[in-house]
């Protein structure tokens, strides 16, 4: 018998667990040392658990951020529609949303948790809660064995998948970084991905709640863009937040943020000929009344003072009173309202982890460990992550799989 430790019963923990112990010449142990499975999975998607993104393979690697060809082999041997295949052979219903996000039909979490820990009873996975792993053993050549708060256990390999820091109330402390350096492995410094942004000055405060749609994003080091999207964001009382935001923070994050600025597009459906000719329309026909009023038809009201303050002009003026100068510097600000970054939020408020384990010294094929034999690591302990969407917990799934069948 072939005895396998998983430490961490995260998303890719409990996907190794069930791939390994579905060959019965393995006894599988998996070790939490949180009171129960998943804890990270219970708030992904807003509590909903945004398993799986329904994308064809092409497209779910342009939705990686880190390290894409690294996982070329995982995602080719366990897709999102394997994924979505899986959970339905196992009595989940699953439903696809906008985006081609992937939900249980009850919109629980705990549902697709509760799939994975009738999978694991049937397939006799020895699972310990309550219980940290301490210390890895190896005999010098390979993996002998692993020290825990209860005890040592005697095994042939352990797979680590204990998260990345991100969310540590969840048990992600950066455990799985220490194991991998006792072993010689190389950390890629950690970067907080998928969170929101604080901005320098001051002038984006009195926008606190405001929530943007259908606006374009775009972020630049220097002249160079770095990022651009179109969509929906947040501004907060630090800066600004929401999807089109946090997909931006994983692109910058590992650039120099003192030079990076921020442009956001109001009106990304028209040029800037055709918006400053609705400027002179609208000014026309309006040409007694206050240009604030009249910008009320153009932008949310909590907008317009920062708006003409940037493109300075007076907040007292009427439309008759603006100069063509003034309209096209109105034009230029409502089609790149910039802001400077100051930094991203902390790495504990981030969804996912950026960096970790060197991918270089990981086989993608199997997960192993290209320097401790029968040592293996799966989901965010690595150095990969991407895009919100359901693209992260697919690849803890994927990965967890192709560890779970060669550990």
């Amino acid at each position: 018998m072939h005895t396998v430790v998983i430490i961490g019963g995260g998303a890719s923990g409990i996907m190794t667990a069930c791939i390994s112990a579905s060959n019965p010449s393995n006894k599988v142990i998996l070790i939490e040392k949180n009171e129960k499975l998943g804890k990270k999975v219970y708030i992904t998607g807003k509590g909903r658990c945004n398993v799986t993104n329904d994308v064809e393979k092409n497209d779910f690697f342009n939705n990686v951020v880190s390290n894409p060809k690294f996982l070329f082999s995982a995602i080719n041997s366990f897709s999102p529609q394997s994924m979505i295949e899986f959970l339905q052979n196992n009595g989940l219903e699953i439903k696809i949303e906008r985006g081609n996000r992937v939900f249980p039909v009850s919109d629980k979490a705990s549902d697709v948790t509760k799939t994975f820990e009738k999978l694991l009873k049937k397939l006799n996975v020895d699972v310990r809660l309550n219980t940290e792993v301490l210390k890895i053993n190896s005999d010098g050549q390979k993996i002998a064995s692993v020290i825990t708060s209860n005890g040592q256990v005697e095994c042939d390999s352990v797979v680590v998948c204990t998260g990345g820091v991100s969310y540590p109330l969840t048990g992600s402390t950066g455990d799985g970084y220490e194991f991998a350096k006792q072993f010689g492995h190389t950390i890629i410094e950690t970067k907080p991905a998928l969170v929101g942004i604080d901005l320098k000055g001051s002038d984006f405060i009195s926008l606190q709640g405001l929530s943007l749609k259908n606006v374009s994003l775009t972020a630049k080091l220097g002249e160079k863009i770095v990022y651009t999207d179109f969509g929906e964001m947040l501004f907060t009382h630090f800066g600004i937040s929401g999807p089109i935001v946090l997909s931006c923070s994983s692109k910058i994050n590992r650039l120099n943020l003192n030079e990076i600025t921020i442009s956001i597009d109001l009106k990304p459906a028209l040029s800037n000929e055709v918006l400053e000719n609705r400027l002179i329309r609208e000014f026309s026909q309006n040409n007694i009344k206050n240009i604030c009023t009249v910008m009320r038809s153009l932008v949310p009201s909590t907008l317009i003072e920062l708006v003409l303050n940037k493109a300075s002009v007076s907040l007292k003026k009427n439309c008759s009173q603006i100069t063509v100068e003034e309209r096209k510097r109105i034009v230029d600000t409502l089609k790149c309202l910039k802001f400077s970054v100051k930094k991203l939020r902390p790495i504990e408020e981030a969804i996912v982890t950026a960096g970790g384990i060197n991918v270089k010294e990981i086989n993608p094929k199997t997960m192993e460990s290209k320097l401790v034999k029968g040592l293996y690591f799966a989901g965010e302990v690595l150095d990969v992550d991407a895009f919100t969407g359901g693209f992260n917990l697919q690849i803890a799934f994927s990965t967890g799989y192709v560890a779970g069948k060669n550990c």
